[in-house]
């Protein structure tokens, strides 16, 4: 499977959304309105339709919920992930919006960390497919997120993989010891990574990347050389830091500063509204 990302778990996909060929947007939404009883049946996963603007069109129950609405979608009409998303989330997932909407790129299988209710992180697997119109002008995008975060006791190994997964994420700026980690889970280098794959659908280097690259949107909000973000990430080479970063979130970390700077003269309480 080709990815944007450089993020997938080629064993279980996330759900794939194939091109429209409608007139409008609004077409479209016709479209999608005829499944939203099956999109909205579903608690874990996330559907959505966002214009050309990056505003929800149409989102189901679920996600309508997560951002403290219950169940009214309409609430969200109208609004970028970055109003209704905190901040350290929101911006990331409009700044990906955007970069989609401008290149034309599918988003495959991208490795996410969403909110769960009562605002616990969890972790989602998440595709994004552009929609055109009958000239083949982008319109929009339209979405699905499956949760990855499995219930304790769904799998023997659980406890012990999340302490493997928390240890990553406090230890994210040294490079990746298998052996450290498969002892500290009790098992063999090749059953550690049979078990995440199985538990979590992703790699344990893949939840190193994705929690370095978190850190790094945060960081580049206050460090003003990229260089020092990157090695404050655990990355030794800046170059190779700023090629998985584009990546991963679609567009450079100067150009994803920009973005947030773009975007600075907004209050934060619109930002973190009703999270």
């Amino acid at each position: 499977m080709t990815s944007t990302t450089g993020l997938t778990a080629n064993d279980a996909p996330a759900p794939s959304i194939a091109p429209l060929p409608g007139s409008t947007l609004a077409d479209m939404l016709a479209h999608f309105a005829l499944l939203a009883p099956v999109f909205d049946a579903m608690p874990d996963i996330v559907f959505f339709v966002k214009d050309r603007e990056a505003r929800y069109a149409m989102v189901n129950r679920t996600l309508a919920r997560r951002c403290g609405h219950k169940d009214d979608k309409a609430a969200l009409l109208g609004k970028t992930a970055e109003d209704v998303f905190p901040r350290r989330f929101g911006r990331i997932y409009t700044a990906q919006d955007q970069a989609i909407i401008a290149q034309g790129h599918q988003l495959i299988d991208q490795l996410e960390l969403h909110l769960y209710p009562g605002r616990e992180p969890g972790w989602c697997m998440t595709c994004k497919q552009p929609l055109h119109d009958s000239q083949g002008n982008i319109v929009g995008l339209a979405g699905i997120s499956r949760d990855l975060q499995a219930a304790e006791g769904t799998h023997p190994a659980y406890s012990r993989l999340a302490a493997v997964v928390q240890h990553i994420q406090e230890n994210y700026v040294h490079p990746l010891n298998m052996r450290q980690l498969a002892q500290m889970a009790n098992m063999s280098i090749a059953q550690l990574e049979r078990y995440f794959h199985k538990v979590f659908h992703l790699t344990p280097r893949q939840v190193l990347l994705k929690t370095r690259l978190d850190a790094a949107t945060a960081l580049l909000v206050t460090h003003d050389k990229v260089t020092d973000v990157a090695a404050l990430c655990g990355y030794t080479d800046h170059s190779a830091f700023t090629r998985q970063f584009k990546a991963t979130v679609g567009i450079t970390p100067s150009e994803y500063r920009a973005l947030l700077q773009s975007g600075a003269t907004r209050p934060d309480s619109a930002r973190d509204a009703n999270v």
